[in-house]
Formats: C-alpha cells, structure tokens, sequence
C-alpha cells in the first residue's frame, strides 16, 4: 500500500485540494452548461484542478528535480514545471499588454468620439475602483488582530484589489502583478469571476436605480465620427495619457496601437488585424487563464485574505455599476432627456457584455430602443478609465 502512495502521492492530498478540485468544477460547469464566460473560464478552472492534485507539478510555482554533473561533482537542481515557466507571462507582464493589443484591435471608440459625454459615465463608474481601495484597507486593518499571521492590507494591496472594480480582468491581472504578487490568483479569479457574472448582478441594479420613464427614452443616433477622427483618437490620447501618467503606458499605449492599426485603412495591416483579433487573441486568452487558474494552489488561495478580497472585489464592481448608473442619470437630467441611463451599467469595462446588457434591458422596456452602440461609448471609456486608474496606483505606490 505504501509503494502506491509514494507513487500516487494521494497521501498528500489535503482537504484544502479537494475543496479546490471542487470549484475548479464548479467553474467548469459555469462555462460549459451555463456557458458564462467560456474561452476565460473554462481554461481558468482547469488550470485550478491542475495545479492542486499532488505530485503533478502542474501549479505555476511548481519545479522538479533533475540530477546533474557540475565539474563532476554529481548535484541536484530543480527546474521550473510546464505551468510554472508559461506563468512568466504573467509574472512579467507580457500577457496583459498584448490582450490590450488585441482589444485594441477590436474596438471601435467611434461612439465615444461621437459622443464624449458618455465618457463622464466612464469616471463614475471607476469610483468603484477607489471604494474598493478604501474599503479593502478599512477591512484589513479591522480584522488583523483577529486572523492570525495577517497584518491588513498594505496601499499596494490595496490599490491591487481596488482595480477588480474596474471590471477589467487583464488591468487587474497587471495590476496585482505589479503590486501585489502574492495575491495576483485571489484577485484576478476574483475580476474574471465578476466579469463572467455580470449578467446577474447588473441588471437589478439597472432595475432599482432607473424609472419606468428613464427605460423608455430612446437615445438619438450617433453622429457620424470621419476616418481622420478615428486615426486622431488613438494618437491624442497615447499622448496626452502617457505625458500625464506614464505608468499606464504598457496598458494603454498597446491599446492605441492596436486601434490604430485597425482605423488606419492600410490594406497590409489587414493581416494583423486578423490575426490579433483572431487566433492570437484565442491563444493569450487560453493562456492567461490556464496560467491565473495554476496559481490557485489551495495553500496560497485558501485564506482569510482570499474571502476578504472576493468579498470586496463583489462590493467594488456594485457601487462601480452604481456610479455609473447615477452618472447616467445626472447625464440624462442636463440634457434634458437625451441620454438613457440604462447605458450607465456600461462604465464598467466588462467587455462586451455590459453593452449587451443595455441592449436587452432597453429592448425589454421599449421595443424601439437600440442601446447598444451608445452603451459601447462608456464601455471603451471604462477600458481607457480602468487603465488609467492602474497607472495612477502603479505611479503612486511603486
């Protein structure tokens, strides 16, 4: 029996692994029955099964040993796992920025430049991100004397858990990995988890916030943006954001670029813009979740810090949605009328999601009502706020 065990190592199988065995199934359920969240989630559960069955060196802080001969001198030395050498992309910041490229790519920030107001959403719904970073400290130092080995949280943690608000899980991945290392799994698990539950927690709070009058206003159409605004774009606000604050450079310059690329109409760079919007963008999004899902060993993911960060995380993306919302309204009050705070959920950057949202909402209180390409003003606002925010922390706290 002994011989089985050492060969098996099920005698290190702890309660703590099979707990999370079993919410790296649960995740696994969300993305393949419900299907919330699928090409993130699902790799990111797997990741989490991997890296918590013992003996299988598959978490992104596991290596093995390998013999070796050094001046002939017989030596042991131990060598980075799969996992572990595919996690340098995020303990090195290389996957984040290259998502962004990717987005970039993507997006179309013509709604924000027909209508800058709608980026006024974008900034309220960031106060989220600074609740958050308030609230995680308040917390932290509230319980500290009571959970043992935890001494609060520092500003750094604290700004890395505040980003989750943002609702941006490639920000939150950079951010926490800049800031905070040690808890880059709890709270990117966290900011991807509350991106795949978007459509659950927005919507009774667009419901709560918003009149049967306010639902029905149907927005006027967007104003047609010229190609030489859409190419001005990525360029001014590279600029202007990188000379104001040049921590955010990493996030939003490969954001700009990327969307340069895509409004500037040169038929070579066509091949980019499939590529990177296509099979690149699958690939780093398979990776970052498998990666993130590695670093869930239960030893580093089961704490009281976990619990207090998933928790605050949750509170940070609701009074984000809120502010947003409330923006919206205030919005709709000075323009008499014209601005449907339905799309106020939006500011959030969860992409492309929260714009669907608005869309359903809107089609359900008044058929007549297409919200979605006003709601994707405030989205791509969110994307450039959220970045923003990570560079002020990043420039304040390092």
């Amino acid at each position: 029996m002994q011989w089985f065990l050492d060969l098996t190592k099920l005698d290190q199988m702890t309660v703590q692994h099979v707990i999370m065995i079993l919410i790296g199934c649960f995740f696994l359920y969300l993305s393949i029955v419900k299907k919330y969240e699928p090409m993130l989630l699902l790799p990111l559960a797997f990741g989490m099964i991997l890296a918590n069955i013992p003996g299988a060196n598959l978490s992104a802080y596991a290596s093995y040993p390998v013999p070796t001969v050094v001046d002939g001198v017989s030596e042991i030395i131990q060598k980075p796992g799969l996992l572990s050498i595919m996690y340098s992309g995020i303990s090195y910041v290389v996957y984040p920025p290259f998502v962004f490229l990717c987005i970039g790519i993507m997006t179309d920030f013509g709604p924000l430049i027909s209508a800058p107001r709608n980026f006024i959403i974008s900034i309220g719904a960031q106060f989220g991100i600074f609740f958050a970073f308030g609230l995680s400290l308040f917390v932290g130092s509230l319980l500290a004397p009571y959970i043992p080995g935890f001494d609060g949280f520092s500003l750094k943690d604290a700004a890395a858990i505040g980003i989750i608000g943002g609702a941006d899980g490639p920000t939150a991945v950079y951010s926490a990995s800049r800031l905070a290392p040690g808890l880059l799994s709890s709270i990117a698990i966290a900011a991807f988890s509350y991106m795949a539950l978007v459509p659950f927690i927005q919507p009774p709070l667009m419901r709560l916030l918003t009149t049967d009058k306010e639902r029905v206003i149907v927005m006027p159409e967007p104003k047609k943006v010229t190609k030489r605004q859409k190419i001005i774009f990525p360029i001014a606000v590279t600029v202007v954001v990188l000379l104001l604050i040049p921590a955010a450079g990493n996030l939003v310059g490969m954001l700009m670029l990327g969307n340069l690329i895509r409004e500037s109409g040169v038929p070579q760079l066509e091949r980019y813009v499939k590529s990177f919007s296509g099979h690149i963008l699958n690939g780093l999004t398979l990776l970052v979740g498998l990666t993130i899902g590695s670093s869930a060993e239960a030893s580093r993911f089961l704490t009281p810090q976990t619990i207090i960060i998933i928790v605050c995380g949750l509170i940070a993306f609701v009074v984000g949605t809120i502010g947003g919302i409330l923006t919206a309204k205030i919005l709709c009050v000075l323009t008499k009328g014209k601005v449907n705070p339905l799309i106020g959920n939006a500011g959030v950057s969860a992409m492309p999601m929260a714009a669907r949202i608005s869309q359903k909402l809107g089609q359900k209180y008044n058929p007549q009502n297409y919200l979605l390409m006003h709601a994707m003003g405030p989205l791509v606002g969110g994307v450039i706020g959220s970045s923003v925010c990570a560079g002020l922390f990043l420039t304040l706290f390092t």
